[in-house]
């Protein structure tokens, strides 16, 4: 393992294949769902309008609809009208006779004739519940077209409202049946294999001896892998080759897409790199720390399709780092989503570490100061791959350059939110 490859060319081969996935299977990456099950999945197509919005004029406001012109001729102090109507919400109101109004509420179809509304806050009428009054006095005239809402003003039968690649949050959900949509087309969620492996791991929460460690990758990746729109399927595998092998060929006819945690590396235990190299996955040093070793590449799942791997090194640092850098791009890929993620700028708030010759993506607390983002290092350490506990505690992950050999207090870093801050 000693060539360093770069990241992005690391990331590019990553993305290539996973674009290969997409394009050789189409119809296993997307689903159809219903509108309450849509919300944080990846849109799969187009969605063009069925309805106009608004589906008919109406009113913008509760008050009286009118003809302009009919106030025009009146004298200020004597605007006055009879009231011949009275439109609720969800109505069908006679049209509107010249010389007259029609009490209205918001979101009531506007009455044939109308032409606009005047607010209650501009008549003698009181708002609140009661019948509508004989006449109305109005206090100030209205143009054509005040507080009128006409149909199709916000999109038209046949307008995109949403394009393929959103991630449909409440809003983008709400657009759509706006628009006449009870389903939509989304990415199929992926179901991720993830295998930790190691014979000193024992279940969170039992009594660890001596030489044993709480498995937390299994925790981190299995919710790396939900929040990135993919499905975990837990696994676990000793430092045994047949074990880990077995493990495998039994998942990845069902998965679509395979993480590893630990076995990477140059020891004599190393079981992910023992089992998989030479097979279609090729092990290698990758230039950022934390992170450097790690393998990728592709298995037959049996069936002539193609299943991505992704084997990371087994520190818990180096797990979070390196799925954000490069498999939730990979994620991204396989549900339709972008890869590119939006960064931007901190000021270092102290000095810390960094290795010349390997960007460095460190875990960095993000506080606003003096109208600056401020970021440092949740450890007076620095980032180191091993403090798993005070990783909790970072927002963010600052970029640093390979060809720096220390952060100083005040350089300007980019950074991506891990928590918060854009993440």
């Amino acid at each position: 393992m000693s060539r360093l490859v770069d990241v992005e060319t690391h990331l590019g081969r990553i993305l290539a294949a996973a674009r290969d996935v997409v394009a050789a299977e189409p119809e296993r990456t997307v689903e159809r769902v219903p509108l309450g099950a849509a919300r944080g999945r990846v849109l799969a197509a187009d969605v063009e309008a069925r309805a106009d919005v608004p589906p008919f004029t109406n009113s913008a406001m509760d008050g009286f609809a009118v003809r302009a012109a009919d106030l025009a001729g009146l004298p200020d102090d004597a605007i006055e009208l009879p009231v011949c109507g009275d439109v609720a919400a969800g109505a069908v109101p006679e049209p509107l006779a010249s010389g007259t109004a029609q009490r209205i509420m918001t979101g009531a179809p506007l009455p044939d004739g109308a032409d606009a509304i005047i607010p209650v806050e501009d008549t003698d009428h009181s708002p609140g519940p009661g019948p509508a009054p004989a006449r109305v006095r109005i206090a100030r005239r209205a143009e054509p077209g005040a507080c009128v809402r006409y149909r199709g003003e916000d999109v038209a039968v046949g307008d995109t409202v949403l394009t393929a690649g959103t991630v449909l949050g409440p809003a983008q959900v709400a657009a759509a049946a706006s628009v006449g949509h009870g389903s939509l087309t989304v990415a199929r969620m992926p179901r991720v294999l993830v295998v930790t492996t190691g014979d000193e791991l024992v279940e969170p929460g039992d009594a660890a001896a001596v030489g044993l460690i709480p498995d937390s990758n299994s925790t981190l990746l299995a919710g790396l892998v939900a929040e990135a729109g993919g499905t975990p399927v837990h696994g676990r595998s000793r430092d045994d080759v047949d074990a880990f092998r077995a493990r495998l060929d039994e998942s990845l006819p069902e998965v679509d897409l395979v993480v590893t945690a630990g076995g990477v590396s140059a020891g004599a235990h190393e079981v992910v790199r023992q089992s998989l190299e030479g097979r279609g996955v090729e092990f290698l040093g990758v230039a950022m720390q934390p992170g450097k070793p790690q393998g990728f590449g592709t298995l037959d799942d049996g069936t002539g399709r193609r299943v991505p791997v992704v084997a990371l090194p087994g520190n818990p640092v180096s797990v979070f780092v390196a799925f954000h850098v490069l498999v939730r791009p990979l994620l991204a890929v396989l549900t339709g989503a972008d890869p590119d993620r939006p960064t931007f700028e901190v000021v270092a708030g102290r000095d810390w570490p960094t290795p010349p010759g390997r960007r460095q993506y460190a875990p960095v607390v993000v506080r606003r100061e003096d109208g600056a983002l401020v970021a440092e290092p949740p450890h007076a350490s620095g980032a180191k791959s091993h403090f798993a506990a005070t990783l909790g505690l970072a927002d963010a992950l600052a970029i640093v350059p390979a060809d720096a050999d220390r952060v100083a207090a005040g350089d300007r870093l980019e950074a991506f939110g891990v928590r918060g801050w854009g993440a």
